[in-house]
Parts: C-alpha cells; sequence; structure tokens
C-alpha cells in the first residue's frame, strides 16, 4: 500500500517526530532516544549547538548540567563522532564499527600506523582517561591535511578512529576538551547482539521515526526501504514514511514557535525541507560578510509546522547581552505571529540569563 500524504499531513509529521509541537518533552534522555543523536558543535554565536537543540525542545527548564549528567554519570548517553547519541542505539551500531573502516586510504594508513594505534590503546589501559595532548606521536606515516580540520599531530586522528572500531571512547569533557578512555570501561558490557543485517534495519527504522517522513534513498537520510511507501501531494519524489506516525498525520499542529540552531538535525537533510516545507536555508557562515543577507549564523524560526523567518542575534559577552541584530521575515507576520516570537525571544533571553538588547 502507498500512502498518500498532503504536504500539511507530511510538515505535521515531521515537526512531531523532531519534538517541535506544543507537547515539548521531559528530558534529554526522551530527547536524544527520539531524535537519534544531538550534534555536537562550538560555534556559540547564542549556545552550542547541543545545548540549542535540547533548549529548542524542552525549554527554559532544561540546563546544561542535565546533558553532562545523562552522559557522564548515567551513561544513558555516549559521544561518537561529533554527536551525543542515545545508549540504546550501540548494540545497532557495534557490527558496522566492527567493520571500519571502509575506505582503502583510510585502512592502508590504519595499518601503516598499527603499532601507534597498539600504544595508545596500551597507555589508556595503563594510566586510565587521557586527553590527546596527554598522548605522545609515535604514528610511523602522517595522514595529509588538506581538509584543514586535523593538525600535523596524529594523535586525535587515531583516537578519532579508534572510537570508530568501538576500542576507544570519549568518557567526558574538559570545558571543550575530550578525555578518552578504553570504550570497554566506557560502555555498558552487557548489551544485546545482532546480527549484522539486523542491526542495520533496526538502525534505520531509528533513523525513519526520527524524521517521519524521508525521501526514499536519500543520501542526507538513509532510511532505505523501512517503514511504509507514501507519496507526498506536488512532489514527484517516492517517501518512507514511519507507520506509527501516520496515525497523527491529521492532528493539527499547535503554533509553537522554535529558534532552530543551524546544525540542528531537522534541518541537516536540505533538500527534504525544501521539498516539503518550502523553505531553502542556506548557511551564512562560510560567506563573505558582504555577502551575507540574513547574518553570520541565522537562526531558522519555526512556528508550527511552517518556517516564517530567521533569528539573526548574537550573544556579546562584553556587554552580557543577548544581541538581536535583525527578525528577519519571509512573510510579513501577523501581530500575534509577532507577540509568539517575542515570547519565545523572551524565553530564550531567561534561559540564557541575559537581558535583550536590540541591534549593535
Amino acid at each position: 500500500m502507498v500512502h498518500e500524504l498532503t504536504r500539511d499531513q507530511a510538515r505535521r509529521i515531521a515537526v512531531r517526530a523532531q519534538l517541535l509541537d506544543a507537547d515539548r518533552p521531559g528530558d534529554v534522555v526522551e530527547v536524544a532516544e527520539q531524535l537519534g543523536y544531538l550534534k555536537i558543535d562550538p560555534t556559540a554565536v547564542i549556545a552550542p549547538c547541543e545545548h540549542t537543540t535540547l533548549f529548542s525542545r524542552i525549554g527554559w527548564s532544561y540546563e546544561a548540567g542535565q546533558l553532562k549528567k545523562a552522559v557522564e554519570d548515567d551513561r544513558l548517553l555516549f559521544e561518537f563522532d561529533g554527536t551525543f547519541r542515545p545508549t540504546s542505539l550501540l548494540p545497532l551500531m557495534l557490527p558496522a564499527m566492527r567493520q571500519w573502516p571502509r575506505y582503502e586510504k583510510t585502512r592502508v594508513w590504519m595499518e601503516a600506523n598499527a603499532a601507534f594505534a597498539r600504544e595508545i590503546v596500551a597507555r589508556l589501559r595503563a594510566e586510565g582517561p587521557l586527553l590527546a595532548e596527554q598522548i605522545p606521536d609515535t604514528a610511523a606515516v602522517e595522514r595529509d591535511s588538506a581538509d584543514g580540520w586535523y593538525g600535523p599531530n596524529q594523535v586525535p586522528r587515531m583516537l578519532e578512529a579508534l572510537s570508530r572500531q568501538g576500542v576507544v571512547a570519549v568518557t567526558r569533557r574538559e570545558g571543550r576538551m575530550r578525555v578518552w578512555d578504553l570504550a570497554e570501561r566506557v560502555f555498558p558490557q552487557d548489551l544485546p547482539e545482532y546480527p549484522d543485517d539486523e542491526a542495520d534495519r533496526m538502525l534505520r527504522e531509528r533513523r525513519l521515526q526520527a524524521h517521519g517522513v524521508v525521501k526514499e534513498n536519500s543520501p542526507w537520510t538513509r532510511v532505505g526501504d523501512v517503514g511504509e511507501q507514501a507519496r507526498v501531494e506536488g512532489s514527484k519524489w517516492k517517501w518512507r514514511v514511519d507507520p506509527e506516525a501516520l496515525a497523527h498525520a491529521d492532528d493539527e499542529v499547535d503554533g509553537r514557535v522554535a529558534f532552530l540552531n543551524p546544525y540542528d538535525g531537522m534541518i541537516a537533510d536540505r533538500p527534504r525541507i525544501k521539498e516539503v516545507f518550502g523553505f531553502e536555508y542556506v548557511l551564512e557562515q562560510f560567506k563573505p560578510k558582504a555577502q551575507r543577507v540574513y547574518g553570520y549564523f541565522a537562526h531558522p524560526i519555526l512556528m508550527g509546522d511552517r518556517f516564517v523567518g530567521l533569528l539573526d542575534a548574537t550573544v556579546d559577552k562584553k556587554q552580557e547581552v543577548l544581541r538581536v541584530d535583525a527578525i528577519h521575515e519571509l512573510l510579513p507576520f501577523e501581530p500575534e505571529e509577532h507577540e509568539m516570537v517575542r515570547a519565545e525571544l523572551d524565553e530564550l533571553a531567561e534561559w540564557l540569563g541575559l537581558p535583550i538588547a536590540e541591534g549593535r
């Protein structure tokens, strides 16, 4: 059976799946379990991505310490590849982690540095958790850093490679610095085991659950053939829809306002957002200043199931204010919509503990 979805229904499903409707979740773990991951990004124009993602779902009652506790004390979340993920996903990820790396270039580098990898593991086993800077670089072969993300020190790169294999893991953070340990001392050891194909299918099901409705064979949100087939009004794409989400496809989405970090998972699949919401978002962070229209790190404004504008705001640490340079309206706001956006802005400022200052 192929489900026929109106564009309104598709938007509602997507908004609910990302916990952006009026029924706010209660805590950090609930958010992470549903979304599948929380992107970690240090660009703190307003606040780091992992924190603004949680604020946009939970609201003013969210505190940064709640995330730290869930990751470092309760071990209900774990850090992996620039994200925090629910520990419930770990058994589904382990089969693929054991097969990493898949690319020949990385495999050759790992094989050439096998002794280096063994030294890192032995040092962690003997000394306990360490920062990357506390581990000597004894790599036999240096991997090029043409992409600019890595310096010449091979230790951070090898630690990340070993974490993708499930050998080491981030046990905590000191500020923004990662502290590494053996994965066996970080991850629970009584996890269920799944065959590779079953784990992959379950992981794709969780991915579909997190987004509700996704383009079939999307390279951005890989769900494959899980869920059920759907067509979306006005779209020529083939879609997959979460069967559980269909039950509420006709329920109205209350007009809650949310400011989304540019790296929020809701807008990570840009083609999908354009196709379903008619919203084409371009992050201007890497554009020359003279070419920016909406600002360096403008946060999309979601109202109900529509993207209505962009917030250009910055935490001014010297003046200790939330400086609002512009609220760009994609379509002119009604008076009630102005009030709703302003109320969310006030709540954001309260959460940050800062007064609002208009303009520069």
